[in-house]
């Protein structure tokens, strides 16, 4: 698992969440995919701040309470990596499980066999540093899946599976339109 100083990860979530929460979540929602490969789709805008993101939703969703697995209501599970040249940004990662996490919690993602610790705010969960975000992009190129397991604000633990195929492509397609 990789560890992280929590001090450092706060002070660089305060900043994700700030541009990510204004760019990514509100673009997602309003700007048509441009591009698809495979399970991934490739989002670009130039409203403001020249943005370009792929996105993949959940190809598998289990949630447990209590050891049990039971049935509960969520919004869009996606993971997104999203460049914004003119701020330098680019491989930023992030997730949204679909409902609050609970407060301080972790969000853990699995790409095999190395488990990435991100921190969560609301429904987003994001790695504490570029450098993370960097390893978890890498790790994702030679992966077939991604496996990212949180807790819910109401104690339901959720464990979501995104697929690794047309990853590849889709970020390579946005990374060209935001150069």
């Amino acid at each position: 698992m990789k560890i992280l100083n929590n001090s450092a990860g706060k002070f660089a979530l305060a900043a994700i969440i700030a541009t990510a929460a204004a760019t990514s979540a509100t673009a997602q929602q309003e700007v048509a995919a441009v591009a698809f490969h495979d399970d991934w789709s490739v989002f670009e805008t130039n409203e403001g701040t020249r943005e370009c993101w792929i996105a993949s939703a959940a190809t598998e969703s289990v949630a447990r309470r209590g050891g049990q697995t039971v049935s509960v209501r969520r919004g869009d599970i996606r993971m997104m990596v999203s460049f914004r040249p003119q701020q330098g940004v680019s491989n930023e990662v992030s997730f949204t499980g679909g409902y609050p996490y609970r407060e301080d919690s972790r969000v853990e993602m699995e790409i095999r066999g190395t488990t990435f610790e991100m921190f969560t705010e609301g429904e987003w969960a994001w790695p504490a540093t570029p450098a993370v975000d960097a390893e978890i992009v890498n790790a994702m190129l030679r992966a077939g899946s991604a496996e990212v397991t949180g807790v819910s604000g109401r104690g339901t633990t959720t464990i979501d599976t995104i697929s690794a195929i047309g990853f590849t492509a889709a970020l390579r397609d946005a990374e060209r339109r935001c150069n």
